[in-house]
Order: structure tokens, then C-alpha cells, then sequence
């Protein structure tokens, strides 16, 4: 951690709040100033000061209200998941993970989980306030998927869905439904319920053949591989912070 030597032999700890957002990409150090000046910088619920310096491994910093994660320890991996990989850390039973297909260290956790045969993005990150905000429903951000069923869908059908279907946990929140092409239905939805999506297509019977999810709350990505991973730009966790707000 920086530190400042005073003539009296005393430290003052912490480092200057605008070099920490000019690092981060928010900007030079006199931008990050006049956002600091103008008062669109807050630390733990406090509007900041010019020359502030600040914990970065404890500090709560938000520009505009929305969160702007400074631990220098945080790391954000999307990784397009392939079929047949549990969304845990660890396995009882041998399978494969989805840590295993990031680097061991730091150490990350998947948010929320998709289903052994379910396909597509899973964030993996050690950002504790994050993983809540993307899995508690009251923040209620989209996830999307591509389902391929079985037969084809009627309009009555795509209603059910977004008007929401009984289950045995009980009725599912409206969704977004759409069919791309027969047989291809496009669903979001926002709550977390165990294999949602499977569930509700298969009670209004048209049961899953393949399930893809393409999109969590802004964040897509179509160019990544199966079991090929990449860091979120800075830019992207913001947005992802933005998104996640409690409703």
C-alpha cells in the first residue's frame, strides 16, 4: 500500500483516490479530479474529496451511484461453457468443472450455475458483491437463452411462457419469449430457479434438446470457443454494477 512519510516520522496510509480511477481506465488523473470535484464520486457513502486517499482493499467507491470495483485482487472470467461441466468448484463425483477450464489463481468461483448439459456463459470471479447482485432475484438482472425443443411451439404456447407457467416451486415470473425460427425459442428471464428453463418448457410440452445461454444481464459473447474463457474489460464489470441494482 502507498504510504506518505510526514517530518514527524508518521505515515499516512492509503492511495490518492484519482490515481486508482485514472488506473482503472476512467480517465487522466485531471478528469478523475474534476468527476471528484463535481461530486460524482462517493466512498463508503461519502461524497469524496479532492486528494483523498483511500483503503483500495476495503473502500466502497461509486461514480454516479454505481459501483466501481478497486480491490486490486478482483478478476472477472467469462467462460463459454460446454456441455457435460458442472458449475461448481469441486465435484463428488469426478466430473469436470468449470474452474478447471480457468487458471487456478487467483482463486474464482462461478456465479450462479448452468446445468451439466446446459451450454454457454458462466462468469467466474472472486468479487463476492457482484456474484450476490447477479444471483439474488430482487436485483433481477436478464439472463438469455436459445432453447432448441422439441416439436413447435404454438403462439398460445410462447404466451404461456411469458406470461409465466406453474411449476412445482410455484409460478414463474413473466418472461421474454420469442421463436427465432420453428423448433428455436429465444428465453430471458431474471429469477435463478434450479434448471428454470428446462422446466418451463417441458411443462408446457415442448422439453429441452439443447440449451444455450447467450447473454447475462449486458454482457455477450459470441466469439468464444467452447471451454475458451476471457477477462472482462473494466468497462464490462461496470455495466454488469449498473445493471444489478435492487428493485
Amino acid at each position: 500500500m502507498e504510504t506518505d512519510e510526514f517530518p514527524d516520522g508518521h505515515h499516512r496510509e492509503g492511495e490518492r483516490l484519482q490515481k486508482i480511477l485514472a488506473r482503472l481506465g476512467l480517465g487522466s488523473r485531471r478528469t478523475c479530479d474534476d468527476m471528484i470535484a463535481a461530486g460524482r464520486v462517493t466512498v463508503d457513502g461519502e461524497v469524496a474529496t479532492l486528494g483523498q486517499r483511500i483503503d483500495s482493499d476495503s473502500a466502497i467507491v461509486e461514480i454516479d451511484g454505481s459501483r466501481v470495483p478497486v480491490r486490486p485482487d478482483l478478476v472477472y472470467r467469462l467462460l463459454n461453457k460446454p456441455g457435460q461441466v458442472v458449475s461448481t468448484a469441486s465435484d463428488p463425483q469426478g466430473r469436470k468443472t468449470v474452474v478447471e477450464l480457468v487458471p487456478g489463481e487467483p482463486r474464482v468461483f462461478p456465479v450462479g450455475r448452468l446445468d451439466y448439459d446446459t451450454e454457454g456463459l458462466i462468469l467466474l470471479t472472486n468479487d463476492g458483491d457482484l456474484t450476490h447482485r447477479l444471483t439474488h432475484p430482487s436485483f433481477g438482472v436478464d439472463k438469455e437463452y436459445l432453447a432448441h425443443v422439441e416439436g413447435n411451439p404454438t403462439r398460445g404456447t410462447l404466451r404461456r411462457l411469458r406470461e409465466g407457467v406453474e411449476l412445482e416451486d410455484g409460478m414463474t415470473a413473466p418472461a421474454k419469449v420469442s421463436q427465432p425460427s420453428p423448433g428455436l425459442l429465444r428465453i430471458v428471464i431474471h429469477e435463478g430457479r434450479n434448471r428454470q428453463v428446462r422446466r418451463m418448457c417441458e411443462v408446457v410440452g415442448h422439453p429441452v434438446l439443447r440449451l444455450v445461454r447467450t447473454r447475462i444481464g449486458p454482457l455477450a459473447e459470441n466469439k468464444l470457443k467452447a471451454g475458451q474463457w476471457r477477462e472482462l474489460t473494466f468497462e464490462e464489470v461496470r455495466s454488469l454494477y449498473s445493471t444489478a441494482v435492487a428493485r
